[in-house]
């Protein structure tokens, strides 16, 4: 009876991890061919004043920031250069306490001649609180019809605001989601990962269930802003998903591209992937409620693509110790020396990755690596070792 009950917990748990990572890929691909998505309104503004702008809703681009030395010249010239009616778009760069020279280099930067036509604001905090209440301090006081929310370190595509701003046309979206990419990665699985989290996008998409959003940059009504928990760490799900929660949708536009700068090492990389695991399971006890039956295709996407992932380490580990308990089965047997080849491959490939550099090998390293990161930092946060302050990475 124990050994029926094992071999049970087996499959049941493989075929959940097995659905998760090929199943749903495999139907997303499929809706996505068979209902292709429209690909976004298009746009003839070209910088020029047309009666168009007059209909247009007003826009704060709200760009929290915290020691971002590097990118933030970068960052405010370009968003001096994004085509939209100037009178209805301002630019805030919240700095939130920083130690080096980010407020200094921004206001520098706000003065040259490029951004002689964009209203920025520079606001330096003297005291670093956390994102979210800084995000919640700002919110209070911008009273545009959109707020966009972007980081530092993402340049964004000319016509952004032109393309969101249409979806917004629809009384019923309430949030408008980018496609996010990377500009360099020495990580390869990264760049798999974020290519793989693309596709991912475009058929929750086209089911009419877009998923969280990338913190490079979304946009959202101002009105239905919630003020985030003190204790919120990942603000980029659980902004949206507040608003989803209200009934509103969620839309995702293909074409208004955030463009990340900055690369990040392995270990750097590890460390982020903690603290998003830990904000997994922070939204995904938060807003279980969009599990229930009635919110529809969002409840499919939500269980199949969040929830599955952030228990996928946990049932990668009742495949391993039942089929351990097991093991004095032939077939058992096969499948624990399969998983433990597997997890020797990976470990290979993180440890010696320029013996072990194929780029199946490199995604399959990091594939491992995501999940221990995954239930490490899901851990984290049912115990209270993850809190909100920045964490520079």
């Amino acid at each position: 009876m124990l050994d029926i009950f094992l071999a049970g917990l087996f499959f049941t748990s493989a075929t959940l991890v097995v659905y998760h990572h090929v199943g749903y890929p495999i139907l997303l691909k499929w809706v996505c061919r068979t209902r292709p998505i429209n690909d976004g309104a298009q746009t003839e503004r070209r910088y020029q004043a047309c009666k168009a702008d007059r209909a247009r809703p007003s826009i704060t681009i709200l760009v929290p920031a915290y020691n971002e030395q590097l990118w933030i010249a970068e960052k405010i010239r370009n968003l001096s250069c994004l085509d939209y009616p100037r009178d209805s778009y301002k630019v805030i760069i919240a700095c939130d306490g920083c130690t080096d020279n980010t407020v200094e280099i921004a206001e520098a930067t706000i003065q040259e001649a490029i951004c002689s036509e964009t209203y920025f604001e520079i606001v330096n905090f003297a005291n670093n609180r956390g994102k979210t209440a800084l995000i919640n301090h700002m919110m209070a006081i911008i009273d545009s019809d959109i707020t966009a929310l972007s980081d530092v370190s993402a340049l964004i595509s000319v016509d952004a605001l032109l393309l969101a701003e249409q979806h917004f046309r629809a009384p019923n979206v309430g949030v408008v989601n980018s496609h996010y990419q990377m500009l360099d990665s020495v990580n390869q699985g990264e760049l798999k990962y974020w290519h793989y989290q693309a596709m991912v996008q475009q058929g929750e998409a086209t089911l009419g269930a877009n998923i969280g959003a990338h913190g490079a940059l979304f946009f959202f009504r101002t009105h239905l802003f919630q003020p985030l928990s003190s204790n919120t760490i990942n603000d980029d799900f659980i902004i949206p998903m507040t608003i989803v929660r209200a009934g509103h949708d969620a839309v995702y536009e293909p074409n208004v591209n955030a463009l990340e700068l900055e690369a990040c090492s392995q270990a750097n990389d590890f460390k982020r992937r903690l603290r998003i695991s830990a904000g997994n399971m922070q939204q995904t006890i938060l807003l279980a409620e969009l599990l229930l039956p009635r919110y529809k295709a969002v409840a499919f996407t939500f269980a199949s693509g969040k929830t599955l992932r952030l228990i996928t380490p946990y049932l990668m580990l009742i495949c391993f110790f039942s089929s351990l308990l097991l093991s004095t089965q032939p077939l058992f047997f096969t499948l624990l020396l399969i998983q433990i080849t597997t997890y020797l491959v990976a470990v290979l490939g993180l440890v010696l990755p320029t013996i072990f550099s194929h780029r199946y090998i490199q995604f399959l390293s990091y594939f491992i690596t995501g999940h221990s990161a995954n239930l490490y930092g899901g851990l984290r946060y049912i115990f209270g070792r993850e809190n909100n302050h920045w964490k520079r990475i």
